[in-house]
């Protein structure tokens, strides 16, 4: 609970020092979200990412990897209620951005990949699955990145 009052509190401040449609108010809106979810309260944290997709929505270019943050948090409410096509969905979009903006071999496609594949074994989709649990082990068997070694 002290979490959520300090990020409510850094929102409070950055409310009064910039503009309704700052990219900060945005990040402080997310972050809030994040702890909602993690405390389980899934509407709360939902309110909060959403919130933050409207600012991130119309202060950033659409390719932000900010606006790609935004919507795998929201995704991943999802994912935690169980409700796998919202979670899917989501997870696309994140991913759309992501790989304009990064290149094809980079660790975080990877672990993009592999979140959007385990949502697709959820959804019973095992051939999606294994599609994109392939595409992450391939950019892991050719990274320099000691966290995906192990994967």
């Amino acid at each position: 609970m002290k979490a959520i009052s300090f990020r409510e509190k850094t929102f409070e401040i950055f409310e009064k020092m910039l503009p309704p449609d700052h990219p900060n108010l945005a990040v402080a809106y997310d972050n809030i979200g994040i702890l909602y979810e993690k405390m389980g309260k899934y509407p709360q944290a939902l309110s909060y990412h959403e919130k933050a997709l409207k600012i991130f929505g119309k202060a950033l270019p659409l390719n932000h990897p900010d606006l790609a943050i935004c919507y795998i948090n929201i995704g991943a409410v999802y994912e935690s209620m169980s409700d796998y096509s919202k979670a899917f969905f989501y997870r696309e979009i994140a991913l759309e951005i992501q790989e304009k903006i990064l290149p094809s071999n980079h660790p975080c496609l990877a672990s993009f990949y592999n979140s959007i594949g385990n949502i697709n074994a959820n959804m019973g989709r095992f051939l999606e699955s294994l599609s994109f649990s392939q595409r992450a082990i391939d950019i892991a068997k050719n990274s320099n990145d000691p966290d995906l070694q192990n994967t």
